[in-house]
């Protein structure tokens, strides 16, 4: 008597359960659908490795992120998905891809997703970093390419360079069979021109150097915290605590650069504008004055404001600096991993500037092979690995394949991209060669080579970089013999960071190679 009834209680329990799967099913279903005519979304995102509930993969992140993930693309692909936190990044290990999200639908993915460290300065997000795409960011690119940073207002300030550099060379003449740091003495070298070049007119000489001085401890200050992987970025409702203390730090930094700041303006003010014109020839003294005369106009669509120019010449002292020094360090340590190749480059020295004066920049354009070098330097080592990220304003198909979700950090892995095997022959090899016949087109055009970026986010800075970077190799090496100290190994290995490191400085000892020892002393053009 029991059994049917039994059978009629396990029937409707299995009828029950299957009428709630459905339901379960189809309400799902109704959701996914409904979410994907929302965002867009048809495909699905990339694939990637499992994470934990609420940290994702944070904890499974390697101390070196842009190796890390190089070696993640080799499980998942080109285009893989992490989960940091409650953020979801993107990984691009591919030209093509690259190409699609940095060319092809460039506007879309032109935006900025802001770290919590950026908006903590007293004018975060107005830099032309991480302004939001826009008639703002338009205004401050302008500014920055033509204003600051075209031909003629560097070449209007091209005796603050020379001056620069001939003080690098006559201390390193006085280090003579000494060792010296390399990275910080170009640090130091290029901290100077660009504060020189910011703000070198609108100070007295004599409080240069103390203003020079004071800026290098808060730009090291600053440079760290922008470099701290902040747990803020990637569970934003923490952000409110700031468990780290970085935007705290980042703020109190903020407050040192803007008193540093008010006081460089105040006294430009003082002098008067009409004072600083220029020079007799009508040349720019410093770029502060190009940024108040652009603040002054009226006829403007989008006003320059003073935070503007604060966040500007704040992207042009941290942007400027390390990038350029460490390239230098890179550059300075794998030629002399190689002494082939440096002797090469002092041949082509000698016969284009002679062994009897000083390198100039007017000589670069006749140097294709210390070109090639900074070039295939660039390649091997570029500035920014992972570049800064991108942030799509709405869902996007990449690859025909895979959906990047809109507010997705998107990375860019170059330094993956410029050391792939079916891109380059050898990749691991330091080979200047490579570039001799006229490969390395760093505008952005060729996807395979992108140090400087592409599209309308790439660096601003590619003209000051590249003659930075070429003028203070020329010197070193026009001017110096250089070898390793007694007992001492080379090593080459990287340190991650926003901007690459060597993981241990480059020291070295100069000897002096030029005809006349007085060439070492001061001098002006």
């Amino acid at each position: 008597m029991a059994l049917p009834y039994l059978q009629t209680i396990v029937l409707s329990i299995d009828e029950s359960f299957w009428f709630l799967i459905s339901i379960l099913a189809l309400s799902l279903s109704i959701y996914v659908f409904t979410k994907r005519l929302k965002t867009g979304q048809s495909l699905p995102i990339p694939p990637g490795p499992k994470g934990l509930p609420l940290l994702g993969n944070l904890l499974s992140l390697e101390p070196e992120i842009h190796t890390h993930f190089a070696t993640l693309a080799k499980t998942y692909g080109p285009i893989f998905t992490l989960k940091l936190g409650l953020k979801l990044c993107v990984v691009i290990t591919s030209p093509s891809l690259a190409r699609e999200i940095l060319k092809d639908q460039d506007t879309i993915f032109a935006n900025r997703d802001i770290p919590a460290v950026a908006l903590a300065m007293p004018y975060g997000g107005k830099d032309i970093v991480f302004t939001p795409y826009g008639p703002e960011w338009r205004m401050l690119r302008r500014v920055c390419v033509h204003d600051m940073l075209g031909t003629s207002t560097l070449d209007s300030v091209y005796p603050i360079r020379f001056q620069e550099m001939r003080n690098t060379v006559k201390h390193l003449y006085g280090k003579a069979g000494c060792s010296v740091n390399i990275g910080e003495m170009m640090f130091l070298m290029v901290i100077n021109v660009v504060t020189n070049m910011l703000w070198g007119s609108s100070v007295s000489a004599s409080e240069r150097a103390s203003i020079g001085s004071e800026f290098r401890k808060v730009v090291e200050e600053i440079t760290q915290q922008i470099g701290k992987p902040n747990v803020s970025d990637f569970i934003p409702w923490l952000a409110w605590f700031d468990l780290q203390g970085v935007c705290k730090k980042m703020r109190k930094s903020g407050m040192k650069f803007d008193r540093i700041f008010n006081d460089v303006i105040d006294k430009s003010r003082r002098l008067g504008m009409n004072e600083l014109d220029g020079d007799e020839d009508g040349g720019i003294k410093d770029f502060l004055q190009v940024l108040l005369k652009l603040k002054d106009e009226k006829n403007a669509k989008i006003s320059l404001t003073m935070n503007h120019i604060k966040a500007l010449l704040l992207d042009m002292v941290v942007g400027g600096t390390d990038t350029t020094s460490n390239t230098i360090e890179f550059a300075m340590a794998e030629m002399m991993n190689k002494p082939e190749i440096i002797k090469k480059v002092q041949e082509e020295l000698d016969n284009v500037v002679g062994k009897n004066k000083m390198v100039q920049e007017c000589h670069i354009p006749n140097l294709p092979y210390l070109t090639s070098v900074m070039k295939e330097v660039l390649r091997l080592h570029p500035a920014l690995p992972l570049m800064v990220p991108h942030c799509p304003s709405d869902s996007r198909v990449i690859g025909e394949t895979y959906t990047i979700p809109k507010s997705a950090r998107v990375f860019i892995n170059v330094w993956a991209i410029h050391r792939d095997p079916l891109l380059w022959e050898n990749p691991l090899e330091f080979n200047p060669d490579r570039f001799v016949e006229g490969r390395g087109d760093y505008s952005g055009k060729d996807f395979s080579y992108i140090p400087f970026g592409s599209g309308r986010r790439s660096c601003a800075g590619i003209v000051m970089a590249e003659r930075m970077t070429m003028f203070s190799l020329a010197s070193l090496l026009h001017s110096f013999d250089w070898k390793l100290p007694e007992g001492e190994k080379l090593n080459i290995e990287e340190k991650f960071g926003i901007v690459l490191k060597k993981r241990t400085p480059l020291i070295a000892v100069p000897t002096p190679r030029l005809s006349n020892s007085a060439l070492y002393e001061l001098s002006n053009i």
